[in-house]
């Protein structure tokens, strides 16, 4: 559930202060460490474009797929065979909260939603890294590599695909 909404709430803010930008491809390690300065590290690659299209590929240390499409999230986790369905928002709009963020430093951005505040940082005109608290106090940090930007993606990428003998739960 968590990874869920660390998802969902990266996925509004990775275009920050591109306002240019129409899609983002990149290698991630995203890192948590909790209250008790016990850190996971999770590695994968974000695939993203506009208007609201976003896949988020998890290898490590578990396997799992988020896709973001219009107004609906699918988690789709193979080690238990489940995919989680929810409905998003309907004013949700990834681009929209991009011309809210404000630089603050010099490749350092800062933006705002629904009471997180992110931080972002560039370098070279792309994005490097994001950092927040979630609404548990862990601190996020989301390291990207191997950046790519405005780039042709293939809409199929963001079509969710899972065996149909997997369980579907729907929020």
């Amino acid at each position: 559930m968590k990874l869920f909404y660390v998802t969902l709430f990266l996925t509004m803010e990775l275009f920050a202060s591109l306002d240019s930008m129409t899609s983002f491809d990149a290698d991630f390690v995203q890192s948590i460490t909790d209250e008790e300065n016990k850190t996971i590290h999770y590695n994968g690659h974000i695939v993203a474009s506009k208007p609201q299209n976003a896949r988020w590929s998890y290898f490590k240390p578990i396997k799992k797929e988020v896709y973001i499409n219009d107004f609906e999230a699918t988690i789709v986790e193979p080690e238990i065979e489940q995919v989680i369905v929810r409905q998003i928002e309907s004013n949700f709009d990834f681009f929209k909260i991009i011309g809210k963020a404000k630089k603050n430093a010099q490749n350092s951005y800062t933006a705002n939603y629904k009471e997180t505040q992110f931080t972002i940082k560039i370098n070279e005109e792309l994005i490097e890294s994001i950092s927040y608290k979630d609404e548990f106090e862990n601190k996020i940090v989301i390291v990207f590599k191997n950046q790519k930007q405005n780039q042709t993606i293939d809409k199929a990428l963001f079509t969710p695909v899972y065996p149909l003998s997997f369980d579907i739960i729907r929020d």
